[in-house]
């Protein structure tokens, strides 16, 4: 029987609940939900599994032990008495992070010196070695998180975040994180079959990850992890996981995704960006304001990141083109439109109240996400 692992998906404000549903659609039910944070349990396998397929989430960490510490000394004690040596290699190299709130123990850098003493110690004893470790082998980085004095101990299985896919080979001034792109296009209900517009694309992020969705392909299919490199995850769990991923892509799925901006030069990057991704036939890029929208289609949804007035350009210039592209789009009553911005005033300025609202973050910037759901024509 394989062991079971507790591991924590990390998640940007706001996006947990969706997080938690990807975790769910793979099958792990045993999901709790904290802030910044979806907690389940699962085999090796999902270690895998999960790394390759959580489109929204930032890492996956395994946890290795949790415990109350109100001094240094039980801080090195607790974490001493954790099983290192299951994890961790005599030659492992072990750099530790830290993070500190609410808690007696509020120096961070003496918690991660004390804590990498523990592991040590640990590793030296179950190990049998008396002089010092080499930690000339792969790397298990470890973090120490302290949250109202309660510890937990985690090693990041990720490596690189999640939000790399390893197919952005250029981006503009202000670019959506692959993350919060894919989970823009997560929170509609667009399942592939119907054309999908990115009239603010950038760097190509909102049309690629709905690419990447409408034929179901892993986000996480051209990139390596940190764990493919650890001894306990046996290379068959590696393997299984990127075979089942190749058979759930449905490279067959026709797509209709348009993606236009008004700058040449982000068209470029968004056609390089999606031959990296292995997309380029799927995906059609056009140089245009967003207010020339135009199309036949009868149903079809939208899915933007427009200027927000305060990052990138004039903000009258920008309420401007608010007013002129509600008053296009008000002429598409079926389509489903999608906005993402930090201006307070959207709705008034695009004349519409949106069907619903969330409120997300596009890395420290406060956003809401404006839902405007189409009236379906047959």
């Amino acid at each position: 029987m394989s062991a079971e692992y507790k591991l924590i998906a990390t998640a940007a404000m706001g996006l947990e609940a969706v997080v938690a549903k990807e975790v769910k659609s793979l099958g792990y039910e045993d999901v709790t939900v904290e802030n910044g944070k979806v907690i389940f349990s699962s085999d090796a396998l999902g270690i895998a599994r999960t790394n390759l397929w959580l489109r929204t989430a930032d890492r996956v960490k395994l946890i290795v032990g949790e415990f109350t510490a109100l001094t240094y000394d039980e801080l090195f004690e607790g974490t001493k008495a954790l099983p290192w040596e299951q994890f961790v290699p005599e030659n492992g190299a072990i750099p530790v992070n830290g993070k500190s709130h609410k808690s007696k123990l509020f120096s961070v850098s003496d918690c991660q010196a004390i804590v990498k003493k523990a592991i040590v110690e640990r590793l030296k004893q179950k190990h049998g070695i008396a002089n010092r470790l080499s930690e000339s082998g792969e790397q298990y980085k470890v973090e120490v998180a302290l949250l109202k004095d309660k510890v937990t101990l985690t090693m990041d299985t990720s490596g690189a975040g999640l939000h790399k896919r390893g197919y952005r080979t250029g981006q503009g001034e202000a670019p959506l994180k692959e993350t919060l792109a894919a989970a823009l296009v997560q929170l509609t209900n667009w399942r592939g079959d119907l054309p999908l517009y990115d009239l603010f694309c950038g760097s190509g992020t909102i049309p690629i990850e709905a690419a990447l969705i409408g034929q179901n392909i892993a986000p996480g299919f051209n990139r390596s992890f940190a764990a493919e490199e650890w001894g306990f995850m046996k290379q068959e769990n590696w393997d299984k996981a990127f075979e089942e991923a190749e058979d759930l892509a449905n490279y067959d799925q026709k797509l209709e995704i348009i993606g236009t901006d008004i700058d040449h030069r982000m068209i470029e990057i968004s056609k390089n960006n999606a031959m990296e991704a292995g997309l380029a036939d799927l995906i059609e890029w056009k140089q245009m304001q967003a207010t020339d929208f135009h199309t036949k289609a009868v149903n079809g949804y939208i899915i933007s990141n427009p200027p927000y007035g305060e990052r990138i350009g004039d903000k009258k210039e920008t309420e401007d083109m608010y007013r002129a592209l509600g008053k296009v789009l008000k002429q598409y009553p079926s389509w489903s439109v999608y906005m993402i911005t930090a201006n307070e005033n959207f709705e008034s300025l695009f004349g519409r109240q949106a069907s619903k609202k969330r409120k997300l973050f596009n890395g420290f910037i406060k956003t809401d996400y404006y839902q405007y759901f189409g009236k379906w024509v047959k």
